[in-house]
């Protein structure tokens, strides 16, 4: 896709978010119950929309909390519910709307003193930590949060007892529930105004930022990073990681400058998306364009979405592709975790980067790859069959230093610590330490495109199997497998992956739109990446030939 003429370029005022208005329609718009644009709909990290078209309301959260409910009755988890939310416009009514609802279940919920915001990873940690201390009374957890979406966009998260994203089985019961309950015009919703809900006894406020900042050092060193003088910047794009980043900066004596710690409902700060839109994608370029005009400045720079969940680093040599920076992160923990346990393995998705796979040889560690998701990682993590969890998207998360789990969904503010970690105990920054790695396996040329599909072709994407690809060769190479299953635990993939010595293609149906997804890596050159795309479209068309 070209650039937007306004990529990297500061937003036009008149681009901006009505807030007003969104609010407004927060409250007054009800979605249609058979309209499937306006039903609950759980993807890969729940139901996001917006109030303007009607597909994120109060109708929506107080359905989607009443579901919540009724799963936890079901499946007797009888601990408290940890809640949070970003700083989206939508976030805290939609907060506001749950606590009405939780209250009125009798459900104890824990939420940030003084309504403050929470990244996603602090629940996820949160919810670890209790259940670690209080094993018969299971908590679970609420992120309020459409991640790094676009200010109108608003999101609604459900992470179980794990602490991760919740599986399937079990946002499809309380997707089902959900829609259910908003077509039968909440009847079954149980609700109390919000200031009874706040005396009812069930809504403690709790400090969240505290625990997790103190816990840091069993899994980063948070002394060697201090000790190291490095200058650091912190860019929390104005979500809720800058009162983190404040408070670290402080208890940890870090030579750290936050900037963009104060909420804007609009991110009228940010600088436009490739695409034209403002999108707090730390992993972006364009989005980054900011914080990349400052990176002289520092000696190290990163940034986190809104929740949190995403890291972005920047270096003298600009913003590191998030695979880049994966490959990096894996190279080094496992040779400086010494109370790791040898049989951990490297958790990846199957459109990450292949180096990962080619480092982990050299490691001699296992590769456990996963359809894309981060929930796939939840189990490995919590049972260390993985040390390490990552995703081409800019999530990762990994085990403390003694080998327990630290998060079991993605966590940016932790990622953003180990860069500082590994340069200053490396005395070179990550973009150097990935030069060295191509060096040693290999460099990688690695790109995502999109391609139309209609539903009927995303769906026939979907249940291909191995047999369905007649070709031998891709790109001049012998075709050494092919995947419609994850090798790490059999889940399908939702598409297909292709796989030569010298590189690989895998093509997924989007979720969202009418179009398919192709990700395709060469070791070769860029021109061999080219041919590897184009011959892949050419594979996948043919798969929808009839249909």
């Amino acid at each position: 896709m070209t650039a937007h003429p306004l990529a990297g370029k500061a937003a036009p005022v008149h681009s901006l978010t009505d807030i007003q208005a969104l609010l407004e329609a927060y409250y007054s718009k009800a979605p249609e119950a058979d309209n499937p644009a306006h039903r609950v709909s759980f993807g890969t990290s729940g139901h996001r929309g917006n109030s303007l078209n009607a597909s994120f309301t109060e109708t929506h959260v107080l359905a989607v909390t009443q579901a919540v409910c009724d799963w936890r009755s079901k499946e007797g988890i009888n601990g408290p519910l940890f809640m949070g939310m970003d700083t989206h416009a939508l976030s805290a009514p939609a907060h506001r709307s749950a606590v009405e609802v939780l209250a009125a279940n009798a459900m104890e919920t824990r939420v940030h003193r003084d309504d403050l915001v929470t990244p996603t990873p602090v629940i996820s940690f949160s919810i670890l930590e209790f259940n670690a201390a209080n094993p018969s009374s299971p908590a679970d957890g609420i992120v309020i949060t459409p991640s790094h979406n676009p200010p109108e966009d608003g999101g609604f998260k459900y992470n179980p007892p794990h602490g991760g994203p919740a599986e399937t089985r079990i946002t499809a019961w309380i997707e089902d529930r959900a829609n259910a309950l908003i077509k039968n015009k909440l009847a079954d919703v149980r609700r109390i105004p919000y200031e009874r809900a706040l005396r009812s006894g069930y809504i403690k406020s709790v400090d969240y930022v505290t625990p997790y900042l103190k816990a840091l050092p069993q899994v980063v060193d948070m002394r060697g990073i201090a000790d190291s003088g490095l200058n650091l910047c912190a860019d929390s794009l104005g979500g809720s990681a800058g009162p983190f980043w404040t408070a670290m900066a402080e208890m940890y004596k870090l030579r750290l400058s936050a900037v963009n710690t104060q909420p804007d409902p609009r991110f009228s700060f940010m600088t436009l998306d490739k695409d034209g839109k403002i999108r707090m994608d730390c992993s972006s370029p364009w989005a980054m364009a900011g914080l990349l005009a400052r990176k002289d400045e520092f000696d190290l720079c990163f940034g986190n979405d809104p929740d949190a969940d995403r890291h972005g680093i920047v270096t003298a040599q600009g913003l590191m592709n998030p695979n880049h920076y994966l490959a990096v992160c894996v190279d080094y923990l496992f040779r400086f975790r010494p109370g790791w346990s040898l049989e951990a393995g490297i958790g990846k998705t199957v459109v990450t980067s292949a180096m990962l796979d080619r480092i982990a040889d050299g490691l001699q560690r296992k590769i456990y790859e996963t359809p894309v998701g981060f929930k796939w990682f939840v189990a490995p993590l919590l049972r260390s069959v993985c040390a390490f969890g990552g995703e081409e998207s800019a999530g990762a998360s990994f085990l403390r230093f003694q080998g327990q789990a630290w998060s079991t969904d993605k966590d940016g503010i932790l990622l953003n610590l180990l860069a500082a970690e590994i340069t200053a105990r490396t005395g070179k920054n990550p973009a150097e330490l990935y030069a060295e790695l191509t060096g040693r396996y290999g460099a990688s040329y690695y790109e995502r495109q999109d391609a139309p599909a209609d539903s009927s072709q995303k769906k026939r994407l979907s249940g291909l199997s191995a047999s369905d690809i007649a070709a031998s060769s891709l790109a001049g190479d012998a075709i050494s497998n092919i995947l419609t299953r994850a090798p790490g635990n059999n889940e399908p993939i939702g598409g297909l992956k292709v796989s030569t010595k010298n590189g690989w293609f895998a093509a997924r149906p989007s979720g969202t739109e009418d179009v398919y997804k192709i990700y395709a890596e060469s070791f070769v050159s860029e021109e061999h990446l080219r041919l590897i795309q184009e011959e892949a479209r050419k594979l996948t068309d043919e798969c929808f030939a009839g249909v």
